[in-house]
């Protein structure tokens, strides 16, 4: 019986770089198993990503009208506006608002004013998408709860409100309907 009097050494590799580069190898699985999930839970829900664009059907919205849509939880005020409120928010001196913005800067198309339905003030939802409904002096929107007015363009005229109604980000994508988000 002979005894083995080769090295482990002479071919290059030892048997603790085996177990270095096994170690090695399993700890980057194992890094990965541990990191997958928590990187995969930082992505938005289904729930969120369905409720960050809105789809809304123009077309059966009569002038003076409007229409309220919900777009990430909130109300959006879509209003077709009659050549009257057009005329009435065009002629507005920005110097003497609250928050000054011309009503050029608030629409894509001077028919249709789309805005985020939440009073500037507290919160709360302003009346006036139904012409029957109480909108102010303005002839915008009202908000009951302290008496914030907003004009056709949706800007603050009158009350506690510090800021304009937001304009969210909208396009036209056809003739008859806008895409919020």
């Amino acid at each position: 019986m002979g005894t083995d009097t080769t090295h482990p050494e002479e071919h290059g590799a030892t048997r603790r770089d085996f177990i270095y580069w096994t170690a090695g190898a399993m700890a980057a699985v194992g890094a990965g198993a541990v990191a997958w999930p928590l990187i995969d839970s930082m992505e938005p829900a289904a729930d969120t990503l369905a409720m960050s664009t809105t789809e809304v059907d123009i077309s059966n919205i009569p002038a003076g009208t409007g229409k309220t849509v919900m777009w990430q939880g909130k109300p959006v005020f879509v209003r077709r506006r009659t050549p009257d409120e057009i005329a009435e928010a065009q002629k507005v001196d920005v110097s003497t608002l609250r928050d000054p913005e011309t009503d050029a800067k608030r629409v894509q198309k001077p028919e249709w004013l789309v805005v985020v339905g939440v009073c500037t003030h507290l919160g709360c939802v302003p009346v006036g998408e139904v012409p029957t409904e109480n909108r102010g002096e303005f002839g915008g929107w009202f908000c009951p709860c302290h008496g914030s007015q907003y004009d056709t363009s949706g800007r603050i005229r009158k009350g506690p409100a510090p800021k304009n109604l937001a304009v969210p980000p909208y396009k036209f994508t056809s003739d008859t309907n806008i895409k919020i988000g």
